[in-house]
């Protein structure tokens, strides 16, 4: 059919041609000779664009194979494969741009997998300086797994004079050592009920949609100096067992805290004009504009869709549909052992604000 109709616009080429060299009274042997080289033109120019289309559509198959293989792989046994899996998606995140966020969505999602690391227990703050005699190489090989996600996590978000993307990051449940975020843009970060070891470091962000981190513990020192929550930043009942670093932060849309505040604050979170808060938490270090009960955390905070969320065990969180409270369905998980729900494109929703509430 396609050919069919590239004969037809070549016919219909070579016709105009043919009359138009006729009303200039050009030579009849001109006439067919360039008549014929200009509907043989739209012939070839429709071969190249057949080519061409035959050859994306071959590269776009090639990449989803190769997706689909380094998804499996991230099963595998064997540490170095699950290692070479991430870093293939990597590679394909960055060679085509549209598996960018997917390949996010996979590496969080291997991150929301259940893991426990002996040292966490010993020194939950700084676990690198406990050395244990007795250590199953299997943890350690999963640790080092997980920390190549980080890393590759990291290398994946737009920073600097880069160009500015904006992706979503999911880490609901995930137990993280050492996460750096260093300078990195995000658009909307989830880590609710997160276990952070080691030092957090997530200074100088731009996080454009609401950062989540109710119910997160963080066992280390925590850095969010000249981070902007511009879409407003839940810290309900998070627990903070070391220092927590402020200056320069700002926040703006809503700010939501936990009491007690962290044993120790350094510098100042700027609190925004017009940002939403519940009440005034005393003993945390705010600056700029920070006073409660002002318009409804409800009309800044929307309802989000639930896709890529690895809900743990006991997660109560509830969404809002008009004046009822409807329960959230646990993700599905596959048989690799991560949750994949969720991984295609989303809509542009944001969470419900229930963590902001208290």
């Amino acid at each position: 059919m396609r050919w069919l109709f590239a004969v037809v616009c070549a016919a219909v080429v070579t016709a105009g041609t043919a009359v138009l060299l006729w009303a200039v009274k050009a030579p009849a042997v001109e006439i067919v000779k360039t008549a014929g080289v200009a509907g043989g033109a739209v012939v070839a120019l429709y071969a190249l664009w057949l080519n061409d289309r035959k050859h994306e559509l071959e590269s776009v198959k090639v990449a989803d194979e190769r997706f689909a293989r380094s998804v499996e792989m991230l099963g595998n046994e064997a540490d170095q494969v699950r290692v070479g899996a991430m870093h293939s998606l990597v590679w394909l995140a960055n060679s085509t741009s549209r598996y960018k966020q997917t390949v996010l969505d996979v590496l969080c999602a291997y991150l929301r997998r259940p893991f426990h690391h002996p040292a966490w227990d010993e020194n939950g703050a700084d676990p690198d300086t406990v050395f244990l005699k007795e250590l199953d190489p299997e943890v350690q090989q999963e640790q080092q797994v997980r920390r190549t996600a980080q890393r590759l996590i990291r290398d994946l978000l737009s920073w600097g004079d880069k160009k500015k993307e904006y992706f979503d990051l999911d880490l609901t449940g995930a137990a993280l050592e050492y996460f750096w975020l260093d300078g990195r843009r995000v658009n909307r970060f989830t880590a609710r009920r997160a276990q952070f070891y080691g030092i957090t470091t997530l200074p100088r962000m731009r996080i454009l949609k609401p950062t989540l981190f109710s119910g997160a513990t963080f066992h280390g020192r925590l850095n969010l100096a000249e981070t902007k929550f511009e879409g407003g930043v839940a810290f309900t009942e998070v627990t903070f067992l070391r220092e927590v670093e402020l200056g320069g932060a700002t926040v703006g849309t809503f700010l939501a805290l936990t009491d007690p505040p962290p044993p120790r604050q350094t510098g100042e979170l700027e609190v925004l004009p017009g940002t939403a808060m519940r009440t005034a938490h005393e003993g945390w270090a705010l600056a700029g504009d920070p006073k409660p009960a002002r318009p409804r955390l409800e009309d800044h905070v929307e309802q989000d869709s639930g896709g890529g969320t690895g809900r743990g065990a006991g997660d109560d969180d509830r969404f809002r549909e008009g004046d009822v409270y409807l329960a959230v369905e646990d993700a599905e998980v596959n048989p690799i052992g991560f949750d994949l729900k969720g991984l295609g494109d989303e809509g542009d929703t944001e969470p419900e604000g229930d963590e902001v509430k208290k």
